[in-house]
């Protein structure tokens, strides 16, 4: 072969395979390098991934131990050892609702007074439990003993220890609380509350769940850490710095797909080496968009609610920082606090996983009804909103419309579920204190509640000084129940139209408070209601009525009975056993309830009334015509009597006529009694005597009288006539 034939051999074969070999080399160290490096930071994110997980694991088993711990209801409780009560809100409802394994509550000297342990097929020991919690529950003690309030914020509501520990053979999160009390009312000596453990291991289904939920292969729990190179771990660490184990799983290797997908390229000629490497860089541009859209995806699965995808509460309270931080001085904005009300409700009648629907199906009407804002859910069934370029007005709109949509029923499984919301509202101009405006918020949630529930408030200035007043009244009036103080019985006398003679009683509570005086009934009832006092209230009134009721035996008595007294389980047998008590015939006795609980349909209440009714109690519906009545829906209510509101008897002799009538004619026809409240003037009772009223109440008969007054006047005038 000649010179001219080797130079072209070389020049045709040698050197575009010697090129085409060296970028086929050049080529594969690329791909392999590239490869190499987006394992490495897939990885990498993945452990941060899971760190973040466990860190937040962390803290979510101790706020959700506040949701019991923080409360006057746990303290009282604990300390009066309410084994029942304590399974139900610190036991088994933790697990229940919260996924919790084992759940002790401990008192001062760390001896159990209760004990709950999820069923396992590794049984626990107590003496396994002691020995995680013991020195947690030792530093938390010195801190409350110390007055450690360190850590506590807005929303964290009390100091605790935890740490991740073996219990038994499992690793766990074990959290230490405090049960202290939301109010403050409650003396508890600094070190010697009853404490509060929370259990949660983080192998099985905990590990399952990561796995499933964030789509890590092979995920599991191991004692040791992997020595191969084909799974990635994170170690579990206590405080101390101690491993107590090691979360492994295969890593995603996004890289490695790539390099198989691509090896084939390489052998081929340069030219199609050139398309190759257009083909493997378009491949992994890909993989790596594909790879930060997982990420995009895991942070916001990780910044969202599960139930209802709003924002959870980390995420809102950093949102509302940032776009607080960077408001323009002339934009307004507005914070809005939402709790659902009778939402208990649903959960006791039918259970939590519809009590989730319905929390589900209010974040979607909340979408609905604010789709451009910042939503969240931050507890069980409290909400928060933020609104931008939103003033009081746009503010006042927004709130009228979620009263609106919140109140409508909700339709699951063919049942129809009615609950309500609160709404408070803060709006503040320019860059805004997160804090500061959430705690205007919720002030005017609050007063929102306060002003009777399924209504909305938005913050002013004077608030505070309302809260502060209202947080007297409540401290006054629970001195007042407890020192059986201040708090009497009142009664006012009803009197037969038919007969002029005093036929029966209303009982009636009052309260003399040392400093000011009278206060009215519609201020202090709703407070006895909202803190738990009702009861207590209601107990005393009925005591004292039934104390009258011996004395004068040939008079019968009326006593006003509130929603979560009638929807209480035990307010029957509390009621009867009074009776009895006194030996009174229950069919002295009248309950007046008002005509949302007569034509509700709750279920606790319709029971309790037709306990009462078959006992010999009678039923009356106070304050007639003003709620839900209509004549169609008295037909199949359980009542005696009917008590037809002071509105109507003020026009008697005007536009009210026909319809007291009609109510009396429809109360005869039904073979119930009726009583015309607020009676004033003489024409108005000459009135209600001609349409036929059977008895007669109101201030030109009597104003409500003491109890030595009252046993006077029946005494005294008991069988004379009032003059028509």
């Amino acid at each position: 072969m000649n010179w001219q034939a080797r130079s072209q051999w070389v020049l045709k074969w040698v050197l575009p395979a010697a090129a085409s070999l060296i970028i086929g080399c050049v080529l594969f160290g690329t791909l392999q390098w590239a490869a190499g490096q987006t394992d490495m930071v897939a990885e990498a994110r993945q452990r941060d991934l899971v760190k973040l997980i466990v860190s937040k694991m962390q803290a979510s088993v101790a706020h959700d131990q506040e949701s019991a711990t923080v409360w006057d209801d746990a303290v009282r409780k604990t300390d009066a050892r309410d084994l029942e009560w304590l399974r139900s809100n610190l036991g088994e409802w933790m697990q229940t609702y919260f996924g919790h394994d084992a759940a002790i509550v401990l008192s001062a000297d760390h001896s159990p007074i209760y004990e709950f342990i999820a069923p396992s097929d590794n049984a626990l020991t107590l003496g396994d439990l002691r020995l995680a919690y013991e020195p947690l529950a030792d530093a938390l003690q010195k801190r409350l003993a110390a007055g450690d309030a360190q850590g506590i914020t807005d929303r964290v509501l009390s100091i605790g220890e935890s740490d991740l520990a073996y219990v038994g053979r499992r690793p766990a999160i074990v959290s230490v609380k405090p049960i202290v009390s939301d109010t403050g009312d409650i003396e508890q000596p600094p070190g010697q509350q009853n404490l509060h453990v929370a259990v949660r291991f983080l192998d099985r289904s905990f590990v399952s769940e990561i796995g499933a939920d964030y789509q890590f292969a092979e995920m599991k729990f191991s004692d040791d850490a992997p020595t191969d190179a084909e799974h990635s771990f994170v170690p579990l660490k206590s405080r101390a710095g101690a491993a107590i184990g090691y979360f492994t799983w295969r890593p995603f290797r996004p890289g490695a797909n790539v390099m198989e997908a691509t090896l084939p390229a390489v052998g081929l000629a340069a030219v199609a080496i050139f398309v190759a490497a257009s083909l493997c860089g378009h491949a992994i541009w890909r993989r790596s968009t594909r790879l930060a859209s997982n990420r995009e995806e895991l942070q916001h699965l990780a910044s969202r609610d599960p139930l209802t995808g709003l924002s959870n509460r980390a995420h809102f309270s950093n949102e509302l920082a940032a776009r607080l931080g960077a408001a323009s001085q002339n934009q307004s904005h507005c914070v809005l606090f939402i709790d659902l009300d009778r939402f208990k409700a649903v959960n006791d009648t039918f259970g939590h996983p519809t009590g989730d629907r319905v929390i589900s199906l209010v974040g979607q009407r909340m979408n609905e009804i604010m789709p451009a804002a910042l939503i969240g859910r931050i507890g069980g069934d409290e909400f928060t909103v933020f609104l931008e370029e939103a003033d009081g007005e746009v503010a006042t709109a927004v709130c009228q419309q979620i009263v609106q949509r919140l109140r409508q029923p909700f339709e699951i499984d063919g049942a129809h579920i009615v609950i309500g919301a609160s709404v408070g509202a803060a709006v503040a101009a320019g860059r805004a204190d997160p804090s500061e405006l959430t705690r205007q918020a919720d002030i005017a949630l609050y007063h929102a509640k306060a002003a009777g529930r399924n209504t909305f408030a938005i913050f002013g200035g004077h608030m505070d000084e309302l809260l502060r007043r209202r947080r007297k009244l409540e401290h006054d009036l629970r001195l007042a129940l407890e020192t059986r103080s201040q708090i009497e019985a009142f009664y006012q006398p009803v009197y037969s139209a038919e007969h002029k003679g005093l036929s029966s009683m209303e009982a009636l509570a009052r309260w003399k408070h040392p400093e000011e005086g009278f206060i009215a009934p519609d201020i202090f009832i709703p407070i006895a209601e909202e803190i738990g006092l009702i009861h207590e209230l209601g107990a005393k009134v009925l005591e004292d009525a039934c104390s009258v009721m011996a004395d004068l035996p040939l008079i019968s008595m009326a006593i006003n009975a509130s929603a979560l007294e009638l929807c209480s389980d035990g307010y029957p047998l509390r009621v009867l056993s009074r009776l009895a008590k006194w030996n009174i015939d229950p069919k002295r006795l009248e309950i007046e309830i008002t005509e949302s609980l007569a034509f509700g349909g709750e279920a606790h209440s319709d029971r309790n009334i037709a306990m009462l009714r078959n006992a010999g109690v009678r039923i009356a519906i106070d304050d007639f015509g003003t709620g839900y009545s209509s004549f169609s829906r008295v037909q199949n209510v359980m009542i005696d009597r009917i008590k037809i509101d002071k509105s109507f008897i003020d026009a008697v002799q005007g536009d009210s006529k026909p319809l007291i009538e009609a109510m009396i004619n429809m109360a005869r026809a039904k073979g119930l009694k009726t009583t015309a409240e607020g009676v004033e003037t003489d024409e108005q009772s000459d009135a209600l005597v001609a349409l036929g009223c059977d008895s007669l109440q109101g201030f030109l008969i009597s104003r409500p009288l003491a109890r030595a007054a009252m046993i006077d006047l029946f005494n005294g005038t008991g069988k004379r006539t009032f003059t028509v």
